[in-house]
């Protein structure tokens, strides 16, 4: 794995389509119990090359009910986003994942986190991947969170931008939330 974790570090198959340049961000340990499976870093993400180091990393650390130190431990916690590095930014929001990386990457990557006893797959794209052959939107595949748990459990992307979505649809911090707290207090002890 160390040398595979080298090749992507060192990936300059988006060099040239990537306005903001190569960063590759994740945090990978075979030893890891629980797969954050998100979409791309954004951009505070990756002048820190740090992942989840802004406002949608606090509130999934609060929804986990950890910390940052537990949060960052690699031998805890894999994150493996959908894309590596920072796409830019689009008309509303940040641009998407850029396809290339996971179709190069997620399965060699995967198949070394032999441990992962929870993913947490967050936001569409995330989904797409995760769960391929799940029918309808976002908040549709939440709602049958119960389905996929305690092996996996499809989020909404916990940025800032989706307060809205939260808002309206309040049953997720009543209901998936503490469950998603104990399974990885009983994961992580």
């Amino acid at each position: 794995m160390k040398d595979l974790l080298t090749e992507v570090r060192n990936c300059l198959i988006c060099e040239s389509d990537l306005p903001h340049g190569i960063r590759p961000v994740l945090q990978i340990s075979q030893e890891a119990k629980i797969l954050v499976a998100g979409q791309a870093p954004g951009r505070k993400v990756h002048e820190s090359g740090i992942p989840f180091d802004d406002a949608s990393g606090e509130r999934l650390r609060n929804w986990m009910g950890i910390d940052s130190t537990v949060f960052y431990d690699a031998s805890k916690i894999a994150i493996l986003p959908m894309g590596f590095c920072y796409p830019g930014k689009g008309k509303s929001g940040d641009l998407p994942p850029r396809k290339i990386c996971a179709d190069t990457w997620r399965s060699r990557i995967l198949s070394y986190l032999k441990e992962i006893e929870l993913t947490l797959v967050i936001g569409q794209y995330a989904m797409s991947y995760h769960l391929p052959n799940e029918e309808g939107n976002l908040t549709e595949i939440v709602l049958k969170w119960q389905k996929y748990f305690p092996k996996i459990l499809p989020l909404p992307h916990p940025s800032p931008r989706n307060n809205i979505w939260l808002t309206k649809n309040s049953w997720f911090e009543a209901e998936v939330v503490p469950s998603l707290q104990s399974r990885v207090k009983k994961l992580l002890g």
